[in-house]
């Protein structure tokens, strides 16, 4: 795969990552209620889903919901069941935020929690296999070998989702040290509220406006 390829790629899912979305109001939330250190699992989930996301459009399942009503609807009402789920325990939170909390261990939920609702975020939205599935393609050459290809890309769009969900998490971090503890109590409901919408448009979601 040529550099240029890579660097065009690169260019494009740099501004898809970036574009608010919900693993990014969960850096947010992540950043400001553990801390950068352990919102660190929350972008790892991300990461990770990256590569499943990726192989599975290599394997045929963008291909698949694409071209089934069925598993699109299945996969779309998952989704947007636990995005709602999500948002709203963040709504109804009643912890307190403050700076010795996200400087030390004692904050709410485990690592693993943490990496878990990242991931699940991303691989049970359709819209990331269907995104896949058309954005892709753009960058592979058919007469090479496709395993090398989609590892590449994969690499690349894992590595560029772990630099800007660092920049979100530290962003939200920051943002506990500028607000009052209710002040960044709110943005975590705020950031709930966000991810109920989201959800309640995934679930209005059509495969033909993909």
């Amino acid at each position: 795969m040529h550099g240029s390829t890579l660097l065009i790629f690169s260019a494009v899912a740099f501004v898809g990552i970036a574009t608010p979305g919900p693993t990014v109001l969960l850096a947010l939330t992540n950043g400001s209620r553990h801390g950068l250190r352990r919102a660190a699992y929350g972008f790892a989930g991300a990461v990770a889903s990256d590569f499943v996301l990726i192989f599975a459009v290599a394997l045929g399942l963008g291909a698949l919901l694409a071209a089934s009503v069925f598993w699109f609807t299945v996969v779309k009402w998952v989704g947007a069941v636990y995005l709602g789920y999500i948002g709203i325990r963040m709504i109804l939170s009643k912890g307190s935020l403050s700076v010795a909390n996200i400087d030390g261990d004692a904050t709410r939920g485990s690592n693993s929690a943490i990496f878990l609702k990242s991931f699940l975020t991303a691989v049970t939205n359709p819209k990331g296999y269907l995104f896949f599935s058309a954005f892709l393609p753009q960058f592979i050459a058919p007469s090479a070998p496709l395993a090398p290809q989609y590892l590449a890309l994969a690499a690349t769009f894992a590595a560029l989702d772990c630099t800007i969900m660092f920049g979100y998490s530290l962003l939200g971090a920051r943002a506990i040290r500028l607000l009052k503890a209710s002040g960044a109590l709110w943005l975590e409901r705020i950031s709930g509220a966000a991810l109920v919408a989201l959800a309640g448009s995934l679930a209005l979601y059509r495969r033909h406006a993909a």
